[in-house]
């Protein structure tokens, strides 16, 4: 999977505005642009078409942005977007809501109903993640998401939070998807928007059982994750944090053909691992950089690493350092 990047600085001061018009006339949902300085304005973009859904992040200075009535009726994808804010703040007004939005929110467009509405600032970037997908995609009926159309919704612990998190590590790892993988990561995306959307809406029981299955597995994979280096992190004190028993946390866990041990086990080596391959941490001893990650005994993490990537977890440091040990240097954890 590849995102197509496109970006207004190397063309004409001229072209630049114009050109960002027609592209995202073009990419996203038909609508009318305008901005204050269109010599000064810049703006960059990375899109990729995720089969059910498509997902760009953008970068741009001051934009107003108008889908009058005669747009819609010329032209409807019948479409919501989902906007996670990054930096930059704007207003929206829609469906007889008018509202200001900021850093840390998610914000819902619908492409059926006319809205107006501004981004960024002259000097600064606004940036945002924007997820374009079908009405019909998600698990939730249209008309209860349309409540949700221009009323920010703050990212916090949780299904928000969670979802966030979801959307910034795909910005940064979309490249690297194959086709089959970005359907599924399309699926998962989904589930976790109509969770998001139903949790504001207080409705979760109307979602399907797969996209309650989703937030839930997701929520707990968090969970797990911001909780890595606590060497008492169980499948007691997760069920419980979710309350559920532990017996029906095996069984989530069954599904995705892992133990919650084993899915514990490889996250805090998949953190050692990227640790142990950081120059900035060249000096920091590879022990405490294992114990940071919950592994409290340097044999059995060592045996764990070794078995996980081919290597001890000397050699991968010394491997991504570009310097190799001498044959008779002892391997040490």
């Amino acid at each position: 999977m590849r995102m197509m990047g496109w970006s207004t600085r190397d063309l004409a001061v001229r072209d630049r505005f114009p050109s960002w018009y027609d592209a995202m006339s073009q990419t996203l949902v038909c609508t009318w642009l305008t901005t204050d300085d269109p010599a000064r304005f810049h703006a960059s973009a990375r899109l990729a078409d995720l089969g059910g859904l498509q997902f760009s992040v953008m970068s741009h200075n001051t934009l107003q942005a108008s889908r009058p009535a005669k747009l819609i009726r010329q032209s409807d994808p019948e479409v919501f977007q989902l906007h996670l804010v990054l930096t930059g703040g704007g207003g929206i007004r829609q469906a007889g809501r008018d509202a200001t939005f900021q850093a840390g929110q998610l914000l819902i467009i619908d492409s059926s109903w006319p809205y107006q509405g501004w981004r960024g600032a002259d000097d600064d970037q606004a940036q945002a993640v924007i997820v374009q997908f079908p009405r019909a995609a998600l698990s939730l009926r249209s008309d209860m998401v349309r409540q949700l159309a221009a009323a920010p919704i703050p990212v916090q612990h949780g299904i928000t939070g969670v979802l966030a998190g979801h959307l910034k590590h795909l910005a940064e790892h979309a490249e690297g998807l194959s086709p089959r993988n970005a359907e599924a990561v399309s699926a998962v995306t989904l589930d976790l928007i109509a969770a998001a959307c139903a949790d504001r809406l207080e409705t979760t029981a109307l979602l399907s059982p797969e996209s309650r299955h989703q937030a839930l597995l997701s929520m707990i994979h968090d969970f797990i994750r911001q909780r890595l280096g606590d060497p008492d992190l169980t499948p007691e004190t997760i069920a419980a944090a979710h309350q559920v028993s532990v017996r029906h946390l095996y069984k989530i866990f069954q599904k995705q053909g892992v133990t919650v041990a084993a899915w514990i086990r490889r996250c805090r080596l998949e953190r050692c691992h990227r640790d142990l391959a950081d120059p900035r941490q060249r000096a920091r001893p590879i022990q405490t950089i294992a114990a940071r990650w919950g592994f409290t005994d340097a044999a059995t993490f060592s045996r764990a690493f070794r078995a996980a990537y081919g290597m001890s977890p000397r050699d991968h440091r010394n491997s991504a350092a570009g310097t190799e040990l001498p044959v008779s240097a002892p391997l040490r954890p």
